[in-house]
């Protein structure tokens, strides 16, 4: 089963766009997310719909942990309606769905209901939803919560800046920490601003994120730099496993730091993360 707490970058592409869907493989992302909602005008709905459907009953070869994802319409408007109908009657289903301007357990409840049992990926863009970000986190097919800057900033009247949005991002990482589930930063919007999109990502480590969801090809390098773990953090981090694996998981030292067990959770991760990357 795809594991989201070790996905760094994840790229969304337009699901009427199949032709971009193999170039999530080709620069190095964790995985993408087939976009059926904003990536998507009107017109095109209906054939993203049903390209997504071809390509769920037979995804191209992939390495191992790879994440394929389904970007629903919000469940509750006729086109989310006819995702999930569509969908149901699918002879193949996406093993990770995203909700977007998700609100309420009662909308994970919907999908669910209609999709079986995917693993979650909810994204929190209003007022209400970041309300709710606890309760919607909690839902046992939630595995991560995702950051919608641009339609929050929208729905708060507030400017998409750092520092407005940092009370938001920070709810959304607690909220996450609380459920043991994994927190995805909004895209940064600018393509061609590299040193932004890193200032960004850097930042959004630093708060508690694991992930930054991506709209451009171009963008996963930075992204994956980021989030890779750099060779002295992967040494201390193999330091403090082999010591609590050798204390049994009782109390021990490492560098002179006593290690408890969100620290062994960190650097178990982080050691997950550097086999993937080998692999």
């Amino acid at each position: 089963m795809e594991n989201l707490s070790l996905v760094r970058a994840l790229l969304f592409t337009p699901a009427n766009r199949p032709e971009r869907f193999p170039k999530a493989l080709a620069v190095g992302a964790d995985g993408a997310v087939l976009d059926l909602e904003d990536g998507v005008g009107l017109p095109a709905k209906e054939a993203a719909r049903r390209a997504a459907l071809d390509f769920f009953a037979a995804p191209p070869a992939a390495p191992d942990g790879f994440v394929w994802a389904l970007r629903l319409n919000h469940v509750t408007t006729p086109d989310g309606l006819r995702d999930l109908l569509a969908l149901r009657d699918a002879p193949a289903l996406p093993k990770v769905v995203m909700l977007p301007k998700t609100e309420s357990v009662t909308e994970v409840e919907i999908a669910v209901r209609h999709l079986g049992a995917p693993r979650i990926i909810a994204l929190l863009e209003s007022g209400r939803g970041l309300a709710a970000a606890e309760a919607i986190a909690a839902h046992p097919s939630v595995d991560a919560l995702g950051f919608g800057g641009a339609d929050l900033a929208a729905d708060l009247g507030a400017t998409m800046g750092w520092e407005q949005m940092l009370f938001a991002r920070s709810r959304i990482v607690q909220a996450a920490a609380t459920a043991g589930i994994s927190a995805f930063d909004v895209p940064f919007l600018d393509i061609h601003d590299t040193d932004g999109l890193r200032k960004e990502t850097e930042a959004s480590k630093a708060l508690g994120y694991s992930c930054k969801l991506a709209i451009h090809p171009a963008q996963i390098a930075v992204i994956d730099a980021v989030f890779t773990p750099a060779p002295d953090q992967l040494a201390t981090a193999r330091r403090i496993v082999a010591a609590f694996d050798a204390a049994k998981g009782g109390a021990c030292q490492v560098d002179g730091q006593m290690v408890d067990v969100p620290v062994v959770k960190s650097a178990q991760r982080t050691v997950a993360l550097a086999a993937r990357r080998a692999a």
